[in-house]
């Protein structure tokens, strides 16, 4: 008995030794979408926000609109450490054509989230966001960011389908100039002529507000000329 077990022992040892070796690694492929996979880290599969609310949607943004943003935080006019740090080694080029990855995306948008204000500061939001307040200057988020607040290409983001919790903080970084944009910075003058209730109310409807289906930027800017002059809309 023991003459055959000694002949299929080196057989044995070969069949463990392969199954102990590590497999071969999965092909990388160097392509824009395997790099832009370390983006979605923070902001969600394939860019469509995360969970936490405060890392916002990128798929389907305008690509400028995108591109300027990166170049906001590599530049030191947004400040996010993590962010700032990941892109500060990248091209003009490279974050031009990270944008346009993202910007490529169609994906649906979340459902809207429920408001927790009364009424009349919901209505009072809207009143701002639809008319805006001619006598504190205040111009209409839809003059800018069009009647169905969904952006104009190539600059202008969209206003729906984001969390409460972002626009919140975004409109209140503009207000207190932790954000910052290529001067003339219109959205600071914006936030600065809002008080903070406000601020919350109009990111409270904006948040229940239920994207229009299949929404998309507009493919440009509204005819009209825009209320306040924008550095970055150039």
């Amino acid at each position: 008995m023991m003459k055959p077990l000694r002949k299929l022992l080196p057989a044995l040892s070969l069949l463990l030794a392969l199954a102990a070796a590590p497999s071969p690694a999965a092909p990388f492929e160097d392509t824009i979408a395997q790099r832009a996979l370390a983006c979605t880290l923070c902001h969600g599969k394939e860019g469509r926000a995360a969970a936490d609310g405060y890392y916002p949607r990128l798929a389907g943004k305008p690509q400028g609109y995108l591109y300027k943003q990166l170049l906001n935080f590599r530049d030191g006019r947004r400040h996010y450490g993590p962010m700032s740090e990941l892109i500060d080694p990248l091209s003009d080029d490279y974050l031009r054509e990270l944008a346009g990855y993202f910007a490529a995306l169609e994906l649906p948008y979340p459902p809207p989230q429920r408001p927790g204000l009364a009424p009349a500061a919901l209505e009072r939001a809207r009143a701002l966001v639809l008319h805006g307040d001619p006598a504190r200057q205040l111009p209409a988020c839809v003059q800018c960011h069009g009647q169905q607040l969904s952006g104009a290409q190539p600059f202008i983001p969209g206003l729906l389908g984001l969390s409460r919790d972002y626009l919140n903080g975004q409109l209140g970084a503009w207000r207190s100039g932790l954000r910052r944009a290529v001067a003339p910075d219109c959205m600071a003058q914006v936030a600065k002529r809002l008080s903070l209730d406000e601020i919350n109310a109009v990111s409270q409807w904006l948040a229940a507000q239920p994207p229009p289906p299949g929404m998309k930027p507009a493919a440009a800017p509204p005819e009209q000329p825009l209320p306040l002059e924008c550095g970055g809309l150039r």
